[in-house]
């Protein structure tokens, strides 16, 4: 219910690019946000998501996060996982469509889960490296085999809870830092605070299910607003945080 009153909301106070007068958001709307070429890996994405959508597997779960609205606590269909917690087909590809036009060359991952949006960062710079988190083990090795599977060769993988495993990346600095798990205010406030160290000028960090639950909103909130923070564009379902001085603070909604 939560959730349908602030789409609602968003539809009202969310808007296009017209409108927007900084050239770097602008561009980023238009060039990237609705891109509408057919790019050949959407067809990679597909046959990925169909390969986990049709698995018999079932995993054993250890989950550090929030937990899920609809699956079991513990054991856990892939197929069913697929359907309901993976990246949908549409963010996706817009993760490959992120990744691709700002071609980053170190990304990290806070939830692996079954590698969907792994797979799209990767396969939007193969000479890229990425570092992915998952607190599962039986989770994080099913993704790395699907993803080796599909032919996926620059990707870390890091199991254990973030707290832990967080301060032991031994990279010191990302172009891309993708939230997607533990969906709690203060957890995702903590593992973005312990981050912004690692960002650069052309850092992006994006947050996943940032309207999930009113925490999840007040935890976007307390992004939007922190003094390293310059432009943030909400996309209702990911929020973008930009960190480049020479931008003027604001905020966009952009309906996707």
């Amino acid at each position: 219910m939560y959730q349908i009153k602030e789409y609602i909301k968003f539809l009202l106070n969310s808007t296009n690019q017209h409108g927007v007068h900084s050239p770097f958001v602008y561009n980023f709307i238009t060039k990237c946000l609705y891109d509408k070429t057919a790019y050949k890996a959407y067809t990679k994405l597909l046959d990925y998501k169909k390969t986990l959508e049709n698995s018999k597997t079932i995993l054993q779960i250890t989950d550090f996060g929030e937990g899920s609205k609809t699956l079991d606590a513990h054991k856990r269909r892939v197929s069913k996982m697929a359907k309901t917690s993976s990246s949908s087909k549409k963010d996706a590809q817009l993760l490959f469509r992120v990744s691709k036009y700002f071609d980053f060359k170190n990304s990290l991952e806070l939830g692996t889960s079954l590698g969907m949006g792994t797979y799209a960062i990767s396969v939007a710079n193969a000479d890229a490296t990425i570092a992915t988190i998952e607190g599962c083990p039986n989770t994080s090795a099913f993704a790395k085999s699907q993803l080796e599977n599909h032919g996926v060769k620059n990707v870390e993988f890091l199991i254990g809870n973030f707290n832990d495993t967080i301060p032991n990346i031994k990279n010191n600095q990302f172009d891309f830092i993708y939230f997607d798990g533990h969906h709690n205010k203060q957890a995702t406030i903590q593992y973005f605070e312990t981050l912004l160290p690692k960002t650069h000028n052309e850092t992006v960090f994006v947050f996943d299910d940032i309207y999930w639950s009113k925490g999840m909103t007040e935890a976007w909130e307390y992004i939007k607003n922190h003094n390293a923070v310059t432009v943030t564009v909400d996309g209702f379902h990911l929020g973008f945080a930009f960190f480049r001085k020479e931008q003027e603070k604001e905020h966009f909604k952009i309906r996707l």
